[in-house]
């Protein structure tokens, strides 16, 4: 059977493909730190994220017998229709909620819901499992709380690139638990699903050192929790997956795709043309489509009965 990637790309507009092709063509390949030492100059240069408006409210919830500091924003205009538990991505090792306070704010208003940030914590200095051990808290808080607190049970969850890979860890967790009912959909954008380098996006990217300092200490790396492409993926809620024709994981989202669709899930796989990891990210018109979508897809999932 020959498997034809064109048949798997989103239907953009010409004139956005073209606008991406030149944007790529232009700008210079980006790499992370590759050692401690870069890492930390890279976050000792990087600015302050602009403030939202109105901004979040920060609070340190607590659960499973851990305490997580969350960033929360909810909509200005009426109560929100359901939450939104975001994840943030940099590699395990970089960023912070915050960085996302201006998405996470027009993500409240546009959508009218509540978006609850987690401040993971980062690794080296806290390797794995710390990271999805927040997760896992702030989503059995939500859980437990978010009638209460916001009105609705409605839940939903995302992240995009390493935060997508904590997310979908976040939910076989819960799955484990008995606790994953209460979410009705899943956004991943361009997730790490392999840190063992036994598929081929996974062999790409075994040298980075993301990886060693995340999980440099785990002698079975194929264990789901850290690479949920190996994992049962039964029993999860309809799923999203955006990744660009261009990213190194590309691979490996397809895989996820179809293992999560022969688990018995409701999966949609959405490839964007032109675009590399992280394109979200980036100020094109093709990034702005995809956000577009993301947000159109979780609303559905939200207000469905």
């Amino acid at each position: 059977m020959r498997f034809a990637l064109d048949a798997l790309l989103a239907d953009v507009p010409a004139e956005q493909v073209e606008e991406a092709r030149d944007f790529y063509r232009s700008r210079a390949a980006g790499r992370g730190p590759g050692t401690l030492e870069e890492l930390k100059e890279v976050r000792a240069k990087r600015s302050a994220p602009p403030a939202a408006d109105p901004p979040a409210v920060e609070e340190t919830i607590e659960a499973a017998h851990t305490r997580v500091p969350v960033r929360i924003f909810t909509p200005v205009d009426g109560p929100p229709q359901g939450v939104y538990l975001d994840i943030h991505g940099g590699g395990f090792y970089m960023d912070s909620a915050a960085r996302g306070d201006g998405r996470n704010r027009a993500l409240a208003d546009d959508l009218r819901l509540a978006v609850v940030s987690v401040d993971y914590r980062l690794a080296p200095e806290h390797p794995w499992p710390a990271a999805p051990d927040d997760c896992e808290a702030v989503a059995l808080w939500l859980a437990e709380e978010a009638e209460a607190r916001f009105g609705t049970s409605r839940l939903a969850i995302g992240g995009s690139s390493a935060g997508a890979t904590l997310a979908l860890a976040t939910l076989l967790r819960l799955r484990d638990s008995g606790a994953v009912g209460q979410f009705t959909g899943a956004a991943l954008q361009f997730g790490t699903y392999d840190l063992s380098a036994r598929t081929p996006a996974g062999r790409r990217i075994a040298d980075e050192y993301f990886i060693q300092a995340y999980a440099g200490h785990v002698e079975d790396r194929t264990v789901p929790d850290l690479s949920p492409l190996y994992g049962d993926l039964g029993g999860l809620p309809p799923t999203l997956l955006v990744v660009g024709s261009a990213d190194v994981l590309l691979e490996d989202n397809l895989a996820l795709a179809g293992r999560l669709s022969a688990a018995g899930n409701d999966v949609e796989l959405r490839v964007y043309p032109e675009s590399p990891h992280g394109f979200t990210g980036h100020p094109t018109a093709m990034a702005r489509t995809a956000l577009s979508g993301v947000g159109s897809w979780l609303r559905d999932r939200i207000t469905q009965p």
